[in-house]
């Protein structure tokens, strides 16, 4: 990333700016005292030589004041045409000017002072008087100017394309890491609620039968063999699941393609009914219209609503019993667990958010939202109640 703010991405020049200027006072002073053929282009005496080597010291300044270096040297030009001389060495250095010009202002800009300058150059030739108006030598220092402005505007061009393009791979990079870090964070918040999903429950079995198991040791052996059991059961469900989720952390990266394990659904749902009915919760469920309807990720949704809602309902309900309400419709399905509670206990305990920070009410709503479902949470008259409705229109993946 940082290597596209390096100033080697940009174009340099190949010598330094003191060397160009030396090289371009060189040419102007060469061009000063060649002895050309054409009267015209001669010079003529000491003080037409220090007109014609006038743009030499001007030149340096044209990467600070461009238009007005250019304007000045046009002038000159102007200057030393009315005195009869039509030096090539101020062409060249107006040629320099012109190119600094359209390589550094705005295309517009620079279109207007070349057209300014070209005609200024062609009338002021017109000063040295050289035979006839249509005189190709009339207009062949116009042509020069010309010529350097539009390799100025092309060097800017390009120099912009350059930036362009930059900017452009490093928005792109830019882009490529936030992207890389939202599916991060999304894959982390995935793993938390797979993780809560596959081990609270159970968890919460192994915690409240080993207080059962504690309780009932010396006055019922047989309630505290049962509750051992079901905490071996719960112990080896938790490690063959917790196994499964690293099963697949880990083949991710070397199998791309294969498929994920199965995540359960509302058709395993007499199964969870059962789990729970080992450990003391009477779970009554109506279930109205067809489940099979339900799908894809609402189904699997469907599911850990009815888990999380029943793990709460045993771990901080009253009574030991919750009871499950599942309507379905052609365009929703809608879930209602209620258990009750202890009148006692302050409504935020009740519901199982003061315990742990409620990362499972907070896991399932992010597992709602991602199906674009809504979630209520709230006591009722006499118990605790969850509530969610499931978009079926279409199909959508957490």
């Amino acid at each position: 990333m940082d290597r596209m703010h390096e100033p080697q991405m940009l174009p340099h020049p190949r010598l330094p700016g003191w060397a160009g200027d030396l090289i371009f006072a060189a040419i102007i002073l060469t061009a000063a005292l060649f002895p050309f053929a054409e009267p015209e282009f001669r010079v003529s005496s000491g003080a037409t030589f220090a007109l014609v080597a006038l743009p030499a010291v001007l030149l340096p300044l044209r990467r600070r004041w461009p238009i007005p270096v250019l304007a000045v040297i046009i002038l000159i030009y102007g200057v030393a045409a009315w005195m009869g001389t039509l030096a090539p060495g101020i062409v060249i250095a107006a040629s320099v000017a012109m190119f600094g010009v359209t390589n550094r202002v705005p295309r517009r800009t620079g279109m207007i002072v070349t057209a300014v300058a070209v005609i200024a150059v062609v009338l002021l030739s017109l000063l040295a008087t050289i035979g006839s108006v249509f005189d190709p030598r009339t207009f062949q220092f116009a042509v020069t100017v010309a010529f350097a402005a539009a390799a100025g505007d092309a060097t800017r061009s390009r120099r912009e394309y350059i930036h362009a393009v930059v900017e452009r791979a490093e928005r792109a990079e830019q882009s490529r890491e936030s992207e890389a870090r939202r599916r991060v964070t999304e894959e982390r918040l995935r793993i938390a609620r797979d993780l809560h999903d596959a081990v609270a429950h159970q968890i919460s079995v192994i915690s409240l039968n080993a207080g059962v198991a504690t309780s009932a040791l010396e006055s019922n052996p047989g309630r505290a063999r049962e509750s051992l059991s079901t905490i071996r059961s719960a112990a080896r469900a938790v490690l063959g699941e917790i196994g499964d989720l690293l099963q697949i952390l880990r083949s991710a990266d070397e199998d791309p393609d294969r498929e994920p394990a199965p995540q359960p659904g509302l058709e395993r749902l007499d199964e969870l009914i059962e789990q729970f009915a080992r450990t003391g919760l009477t779970v009554n469920v109506r279930t109205e219209g067809d489940t099979s309807e339900v799908t894809g990720a609402a189904n699997l949704v469907a599911y850990r609503v009815i888990q999380e809602g029943l793990t709460n309902a045993h771990k901080h309900g009253a009574e030991n019993r919750a009871h499950v309400l599942i309507s379905i419709t052609p365009d929703s399905a809608t879930i209602v667990v209620t258990n009750p509670v202890d009148a006692s206990l302050p409504a935020q305990r009740a519901s199982g958010e003061g315990h742990g920070g409620g990362h499972g009410l907070l896991g399932l709503r992010e597992r709602v939202a991602s199906v674009r479902g809504s979630v209520a949470t709230g006591p009722t008259p006499g118990g605790y109640r969850l509530a969610t409705t499931l978009p079926l229109s279409k199909e959508i993946r957490p």
